[in-house]
């Protein structure tokens, strides 16, 4: 009698792949200040770090549209956790061994990002191909991992620093190194379907000239500025809107908008079977541009933080819902379409972050304005989900 498949371990696998990816996102802008105290790197060299991590995302989504399949995703995924975990060590070695520690820093950075670019592409698919009933659910409860990993990273953190001072940060290094490490472990042996068979997919040619995967392109880099947007101006918004100190503002601006974004994707999770996902996500974008404007005209402080907090709420859904509309709508896109939609997500969370700084300088260190043109982005993704049901329709 054929043993049934487990596929809980693949789930786990996966919400750890995650939980590695918030790691590679967030740990280290947290060392960005010590990085200067410690090796004497200026600022201008660190803003280089996210750059580089970012676009080293984006090329590996890129290039994960030509080689997940032929490769197999249980090889791809299982070396996105070495390399995840090799980058994190060398974090902790290679600033010291280097004639340059900058050098040994983007190292490091570039080898993490390969691991969380790969996380990105092949998590998701390898969840839709577990034969799980309520897919929705699970794509949402997936995501939500992100935010919980960002915000144990966060809180954990800064709780060691306080602890063990911040001096002692390799040693933190290693020890989120572990998580990737033993995760390796467990997606070499769950189980691991494939999306679809050999010939079953769209080739990528047929894929790009479908108006549906551009509107779903569209979705998708709205969903990743609507979320990158706040995200990463979070700490920022909230020590200038209140008067904080940088410990007080991580906590209040990027954690609280985490964990905010967690909770909606747990809720989601819970309810998807009960729930229409493109009235939700039409819902959430205009919930979306109502907080982009309070927390950008809001003369009250305490209601500019409601509105930032609250942005997790609105776009918890939108990365997900968005990989469960593509599923539906596209159900031949496969792993390129996957790629595609984690490239999109992942510009549109490369650019808006900046653009909200250029504007916010343009307009003299107003940080406020900036936000309030990045209300534009989830305004596009209601408008695209719009188009989205009538080219549906038309088809229908």
């Amino acid at each position: 009698m054929t043993k049934p498949k487990n596929y809980k371990k693949t789930q786990i696998a996966c919400y750890l792949g995650f939980i590695t990816q918030a790691i590679s996102a967030n740990f280290t802008p947290l060392l960005f200040l010590t990085f200067k105290s410690t090796y004497g790197i200026s600022l201008e060299k660190i803003a280089l770090i996210p750059f580089v991590f970012y676009l080293t995302q984006l090329l590996v989504d890129f290039a994960a549209t030509k080689f997940a399949d032929k490769i197999g995703y249980r090889i791809c995924v299982a070396a996105s956790q070495v390399v995840s975990a090799l980058g994190l060590v060398l974090m902790a070695f290679l600033p010291e061994i280097m004639p340059h520690p900058f050098t040994g820093i983007l190292i490091a950075v570039v080898l993490y990002a390969i691991g969380s670019g790969l996380i990105e592409v092949l998590v998701s698919p390898i969840i839709e191909a577990c034969p799980f009933e309520n897919k929705d659910g699970m794509m949402s409860l997936l995501h939500s991992f992100y935010c919980w990993g960002a915000v144990g990273v966060i809180l954990g953190s800064t709780v060691f620093f306080a602890v063990f001072g911040v001096e002692n940060w390799k040693i933190l290094t290693l020890i989120w190194a572990l998580i990737p490490f033993l995760n390796t472990f467990n997606f070499l042996t769950c189980p691991i379907e494939r999306l679809l068979e050999d010939g079953e997919s769209l080739p990528i040619r047929k894929l790009l000239a479908l108006p549906l995967f551009w509107l779903l392109i569209l979705a998708m880099i709205c969903a990743g500025a609507s979320e990158a947007s706040m995200a990463q101006w979070a700490s920022a918004f909230t020590e200038s809107a209140l008067g904080v100190s940088k410990t007080i503002g991580d906590l209040a601006g990027p954690c609280l908008f985490a964990v905010f974004m967690g909770i909606a994707r747990v809720i989601y999770g819970k309810m998807s079977e009960k729930l229409d996902l493109t009235k939700t996500m039409l819902m959430c974008g205009v919930m979306c541009a109502c907080c982009y404007l309070a927390a950008s005209l809001s003369p009250v402080p305490i209601l500019g933080l409601a509105g930032c907090a609250l942005c997790g709420l609105a776009v918890g859904i939108m990365w997900p819902g968005t990989i469960s509309l593509s599923s539906q709508k596209c159900p031949r896109g496969g792993t390129a379409m996957f790629a595609f939609l984690a490239l999109a997500g992942d510009l549109g969370a490369t650019v808006s972050p900046a653009l909200v700084g250029s504007l916010a300088e343009m307009s003299g260190g107003n940080l406020k304005n900036g936000l309030l043109v990045a209300a534009v982005f989830p305004v596009v993704l209601v408008i695209g989900l719009i188009l989205l049901g009538r080219n549906v329709k038309k088809k229908a």
